[in-house]
């Protein structure tokens, strides 16, 4: 049997993630307002339903 070494998981602190949102939610609400943003999920929401 091989010695394996445990595997270590990729954990983000959830404040991380928070502020990370903080600052990528403006842009995503930007994106999703516009006319580009609108036909895109158009365009999608036809194709996943």
């Amino acid at each position: 049997m091989v010695n394996e070494e445990p595997k270590k998981e990729n954990i983000i602190p959830k404040n991380e993630i928070e502020v990370l949102a903080r600052c990528l939610f403006p842009y995503i609400l930007e994106y999703f307002e516009s006319a580009e943003g609108q036909r895109e999920f158009t365009q999608w929401r036809q194709t996943n339903t």
